[in-house]
C-alpha cells in the first residue's frame, strides 16, 4: 500500500511512516479503523506498529438491529454439536465483555462462538466503550478513543447541565366511582433518564403525541423492551409493582397514565430530566432616545421556543428557575450635534469614551439594633459625568444596563448577649439555715464571656437554703456570708475586665486556697495591659501606666470546717478573715432604691422594695457580691393597683 510522507516526529526514529487508514469496521453506530507502520531496524523498535481511531460515528437506523446480535445470528446456519440453533447475544459480561457469547433460543445453552467480537462492538449496552482487537477501549462522548469526556444529564457532551432541569415527584391515586383512569405525569419531547415506579394494584399505560400530531398508545401488558415512536422502553411487571424506564431522549411527548384495577390506593414515584426548551434571547438595540445631540438606546430580552423556533410569552421562560433574564445593555447613539440658530453642543472626539451613567450610593446608615438583627439603609441614584468631570443626577432607566444596588440590608443578625447561670453551690452550713451561691455569666453569641447584658434581668447569685439536719452547737461568731469561697468565684467574674485600647488593670484567675479546710489565702497576678488595634494583639505595660484603683492581689478564703461540722473561730482566724474583707465592709453597703412594678394591673397586687449594693463614696451601683459582708436589709412589700378590675 502507498505510504504517506514521514512526519517530523518519525524522521529521527527507527519506524517507517504510518500507513493510510483502513476501511471502517462498521458503516454506522461507531466502528474502528487502523493504520500500520513498519520497523526499519534489524533491532526491536520501541512503541506499537498499529494505531486505531473511531469512525462511522452516526446512529444506525432502528431497523439495523444490535451489532452483537448480528454476529451471533451469523452462526445460525452453522451446526453446533451436530444441531442448528438460533443464537441470541449475551451482553454485559463482566469477565470478558469482548468475547462473542451467545445463548441458544429456548435452551439453557450458552456458548462462546468466537474469542473476539468484531472491532467497533460496544463493550456494554449502556456505554460508548468499544472492543478493538479483543480489548475494551475507553471512548468518550466526543467519540474519540481514550477520551474521558462524558455527557451531562441533559445529553450534552462535556456540558454543565444547564440545558435541562430535574423533575421529581409522586402521584397518589384517588379512587372515584365514575373514573377509570387518570394522568400521572406528562413528559415532554427530548426528556431523558425517565424512571417511574408504581406500587399498588393499578396498572400503567402510555400515550404519545409526535411533533406532527400523530398519536399512539401502549397498554404495557407484559414485561419486556420495545420501541414506541423510536424511543426504547424497558418495562417490568411484578405482582405488587411496575417499573418503567426510558433512557431517552424522547422522540415525542409522552403521557403516563394509570388504569384503576382495585379498591386499594396506588402511588407512583417519577423522576426525569426535562429539556429547557424556552430560553431568553437578547434583542437588538431599540431606537435611539434622541434624533441628534446624543442619546441612549437599550436592548431587551424575549422568550424563545427552541422547538418551534418562535417568540412566546415571557411566562414560559419564567417557568424555569434556571432561566435568568439578561439585563438590558445601554449604549450612546446619534451623537451628531443638532442644528440650531443660537449654537449647539460641541461633540468632542473623546465624547465617545467618557463614562456611561452609573449607580452611586450614600454610606449605609447605622444599624437599627446592636444585636438580634436590625436594618440599615442608603439612597441609590443614577448619575452621569460629563467631559469636565461634573456629576449630575439623571433618569434611572439610563443605569438599567446594570443591576441597581440594594437600598436596605440586614445587619447585626447575631444573638444579643444573655445571662447564663451555672449550678448552685452546696449549702454553706451542714445543719439548719444557710446560703448557697452560683456563678452568673454574660455570654455573647460566640459563647464568650462579655458585657452588655441588662442588670435588670440578671439572675440572683445568692439564696437561702435549709439543711434538714438539726444544729446542736451554738451559732458561729462569723456571719455565714463571710465563709464562702463561692461568693468570691461569683465576684471575680467581673464583666468589663477585658483588654481594650485604653491601658487597664487585668487580673488573672485566683490561685486555689492555701488550705483544704478552715481559713486560708488566695493570690493572683494583676497586669497592666493594652490592646494594639493594628495587630489585634495584647501588650503588657508598666503598672504606673494604668489609672484607677488596682484590683487586690491577695484575699482570704474559707474551705469549710476541718471537722466536717460547724466550729467556732479563734481570734487569729477571725482577724485574718475579717481583715481581708474590711475594705468591702467600709466601702459598700445595701440600700433601698424604689419598688418593682406592681404584680397586677388591677384588683390588688404587691410591689417589692429593690435593694441594691452602693459604693458609699461615689453613690454608684455596684455588684451585689461587694456587699456580701453587710447584712442584707429585710424584704419590704406594699400593696398596689387596688382598683377593681373591669368585668370581662
Amino acid at each position: 500500500s502507498s505510504r504517506t510522507a514521514r512526519s517530523e516526529e518519525d524522521q529521527d526514529s527507527l519506524w517507517d511512516a504510518w500507513g493510510s487508514w483502513s476501511e471502517c469496521s462498521r458503516t454506522c453506530g461507531g466502528g474502528a479503523s487502523y493504520s500500520l507502520r513498519r520497523c526499519l531496524s534489524s533491532k526491536t523498535c520501541e512503541g506499537r506498529n498499529i494505531r486505531y481511531r473511531t469512525c462511522s460515528n452516526v446512529d444506525c437506523p432502528p431497523e439495523a438491529g444490535d451489532f452483537r446480535a448480528q454476529q451471533c445470528s451469523a452462526h445460525n446456519d452453522v451446526k453446533y454439536q451436530g444441531q442448528f440453533y438460533e443464537w441470541l447475544p449475551i451482553s454485559n459480561d463482566p469477565d470478558n465483555p469482548c468475547s462473542l457469547k451467545c445463548q441458544a433460543r429456548g435452551a439453557p445453552l450458552v456458548v462462546e462462538l468466537a474469542p473476539k467480537v468484531l472491532d467497533g462492538t460496544r463493550c456494554y449496552t449502556e456505554s460508548l466503550d468499544m472492543c478493538i482487537s479483543g480489548l475494551c477501549q475507553v471512548v468518550g462522548c466526543d467519540r474519540q478513543l481514550g477520551s474521558t469526556v462524558k455527557e451531562d444529564n441533559c445529553g450534552v457532551c462535556n456540558g454543565d447541565g444547564s440545558t435541562c432541569r430535574l423533575v421529581r415527584g409522586q402521584y397518589k391515586s384517588q379512587l372515584s366511582a365514575n373514573k377509570l383512569d387518570d394522568t400521572v405525569v406528562a413528559i415532554p419531547y427530548g426528556s431523558r433518564q425517565v424512571r417511574l415506579v408504581l406500587k399498588g394494584p393499578d396498572h400503567l399505560y402510555l400515550e404519545t403525541k409526535t411533533l406532527q400530531g400523530v398519536k399512539s398508545e401502549n397498554s404495557l401488558s407484559s414485561t419486556g423492551s420495545f420501541l414506541m415512536d423510536n424511543s426504547s422502553i424497558d418495562f417490568q411487571k411484578f405482582p405488587d409493582k411496575e417499573i418503567l424506564r426510558i433512557s431517552g431522549p424522547l422522540s415525542a411527548d409522552f403521557t403516563v397514565k394509570i388504569r384503576y384495577a382495585g379498591a386499594a390506593d396506588s402511588s407512583v414515584q417519577f423522576i426525569f430530566y426535562q429539556p429547557i426548551i424556552h430560553r431568553w434571547r437578547e434583542t437588538d438595540f431599540f431606537p435611539c432616545s434622541a434624533s441628534c445631540g446624543g442619546g441612549y438606546q437599550l436592548t431587551s430580552a424575549e422568550c424563545f421556543d427552541q422547538r418551534s423556533n418562535r417568540v412566546v410569552a415571557d411566562q414560559y421562560c419564567h417557568y424555569y428557575p434556571e432561566n435568568i433574564k439578561p439585563k438590558p445593555k445601554l449604549q450612546e447613539c446619534n451623537l451628531d450635534p443638532c442644528p440650531a440658530s443660537d449654537g449647539y453642543k460641541q461633540i468632542m472626539p473623546y465624547d465617545l469614551y467618557h463614562p456611561l451613567p452609573r449607580w452611586e450610593s450614600t454610606p449605609w446608615t447605622a444599624c437599627s439594633s446592636s444585636c438580634g438583627g436590625g436594618i440599615q439603609s442608603r439612597s441609590v441614584s443614577c448619575v452621569e459625568e460629563d467631559i469636565q468631570g461634573h456629576i449630575s443626577p439623571v433618569e434611572e432607566w439610563k443605569c438599567m444596563y446594570t443591576p441597581k444596588m440594594p437600598v436596605v440590608q440586614p445587619c447585626n443578625i447575631f444573638d444579643c448577649p444573655k445571662w447564663l447561670a451555672q449550678e448552685w453551690s452546696p449549702c454553706t452550713v451542714t445543719c439548719g439555715q444557710g446560703l448557697r451561691y452560683r456563678v452568673v455569666l454574660c455570654i455573647d453569641h460566640r459563647g464568650m464571656h462579655t458585657g452588655g447584658c441588662s442588670p435588670k434581668t440578671k439572675p440572683h447569685i445568692k439564696e437561702e437554703c435549709i439543711v434538714p439536719t438539726p444544729c446542736y452547737k451554738p451559732k458561729e461568731k462569723l456571719p455565714v456570708e463571710a465563709k464562702l469561697p463561692w461568693y468570691k468565684q461569683a465576684q471575680e467574674l467581673e464583666e468589663g475586665l477585658v483588654v481594650s485600647e485604653e491601658p487597664s488593670f487585668i487580673p488573672e484567675a485566683w490561685s486555689t486556697c492555701s488550705v483544704t479546710c478552715g481559713v486560708g489565702s488566695q493570690v493572683r497576678l494583676v497586669k497592666c495591659q493594652v490592646l494594639l488595634s493594628f495587630s489585634q494583639s495584647v501588650a503588657d505595660l508598666p503598672i504606673d501606666e494604668c489609672e484607677g484603683p488596682k484590683p487586690v492581689s491577695q484575699r482570704a478564703c474559707y474551705s469549710g470546717p476541718c471537722s466536717g461540722e460547724a466550729a467556732e473561730y479563734t481570734p487569729e482566724e477571725t482577724e485574718m478573715l475579717y481583715g481581708s474583707l474590711q475594705e468591702f465592709d467600709e466601702l459598700y453597703d445595701w440600700e433601698y432604691e424604689g419598688f418593682t412594678e406592681c404584680s397586677e394591673s388591677c384588683g390588688g397586687g404587691v410591689q417589692e422594695a429593690v435593694v441594691t449594693c452602693l459604693n458609699k463614696q461615689t453613690r454608684e451601683t455596684a455588684e451585689e457580691t461587694l456587699c456580701v459582708t453587710s447584712r442584707r436589709p429585710p424584704q419590704l412589700l406594699k400593696t398596689c393597683s387596688l382598683d377593681p378590675c373591669p368585668p370581662r
